[in-house]
């Protein structure tokens, strides 16, 4: 990669149109492919599906990135965003900048364009401790149910969406590819689906934060979506059953975004100073929170009732009250005492 970073040098005798520009913009796209490349490889030494990395038209490649400080600026107070070759452009910033900035990457979503900046040595806003731990249960149903008693609706997003999204692709079905109206339907289209995006984030960020901010612990479950999400499909030799319900259910878990809440509640605490811990999920939905008794009849879709004590609540709640005792189990208490390092971040 470095090699090819020294023959930049003379990109602007070849091609003068890069000259504005600078040449930290053509570094940062050598370096998001040498890690498309680091990526193929590494899936094929651990026996994985490869994905060679593809090309990407002008009409997909929808980012550039400035690896270091040279070739753009952000003044603050003035809110204004410098990069080479273009100038000064508004930007509404979300929070004020902390930390050292290192790399700043645009992206554009729709009509607009999104800057992200990476910064180094940002401080932590560790939060007052609380003494609260908590245990959440991720579902379909409910979005997530926690130890405490409380659930939290599934707004599932994709279904709201459904109808104006149809409604959009069969409009563009009736022009010719590459039009101008053809151009117009897709960027309706990707608008509804940005929009859908943005409402998904804004109730998984609040969510999360309001997680963090009332507990010293969460606990979640250790969920692989990417398996639990996989087709039944199968192939022409071994081919799957109740194929329909599976890809229903892997459309609903797609639109509950478990792997995003995990992943915001895991950066959050980190910054709080808050502990998380991920537990086997096996049988938390089948054990009685009371008496820990295992049995596939206590629990007759949302409803638990435990055969042997007697106990029920809802069924989320129950598996909630379990995964907060496994983690408290496995060292969770410790974590949230601040004697010990979470068991996972």
């Amino acid at each position: 990669m470095f090699d090819q970073f020294k023959t930049l040098t003379g990109l602007r005798e070849l091609h003068p149109e890069f000259g504005p520009f600078g040449i930290t913009v053509c570094r940062g796209t050598l370096t998001r492919v040498e890690e498309a490349f680091q990526g193929y490889f590494r899936r094929i030494k651990a026996g994985q599906k490869p994905g060679y990395p593809r090309f990407r038209s002008a009409s997909r490649w929808d980012s550039l990135s400035w690896c270091g400080v040279s070739g753009w600026k952000l003044e603050e107070s003035s809110h204004r965003l410098y990069l080479q070759g273009i100038g000064h452009v508004k930007a509404n910033l979300h929070r004020p900048l902390r930390g050292s900035p290192k790399t700043l990457t645009v992206r554009r979503r729709g009509r607009h364009l999104e800057a992200t900046l990476f910064c180094a040595d940002v401080a932590k806003a560790e939060l007052a401790p609380t003494g609260k731990s908590i245990g959440i249960d991720l579902g379909v149903g409910a979005l997530a149910a926690t130890s405490e008693g409380t659930l939290h609706p599934n707004p599932r997003y994709r279904r709201q969406f459904a109808p104006g999204l149809a409604l959009a692709q069969r409009k563009r079905s009736l022009h010719r590819r590459g039009s101008h109206r053809y151009r117009k339907a897709t960027a309706e289209m990707a608008r509804l689906r940005e929009k859908e995006a943005n409402r998904r984030r804004d109730g998984l960020y609040k969510l999360s934060r309001r997680l963090v901010v009332e507990n010293d612990l969460i606990v979640h479950e250790d969920l692989k979506t990417s398996n639990m999400s996989r087709s039944a499909k199968g192939t022409v030799e071994n081919p799957g059953y109740n194929v329909a319900a599976k890809s229903g259910l892997n459309d609903a878990i797609m639109d509950s975004s478990w792997a995003m809440l995990i992943i915001m509640i895991s950066y959050k605490a980190e910054e709080a100073g808050r502990g998380v811990a991920a537990v086997n999920p096996r049988y938390t939905s089948q054990r009685c929170s009371d008496c820990g008794h295992i049995a596939a009849e206590n629990r007759v879709k949302e409803k638990f009732a435990c055969v042997s004590c007697g106990h029920s609540e809802h069924a989320d709640i129950n598996a909630a009250r379990n995964v907060l005792k496994a983690g408290l189990a496995q060292g969770g208490n410790e974590a949230r005492l601040g004697n010990a390092e979470p068991v996972s971040r």
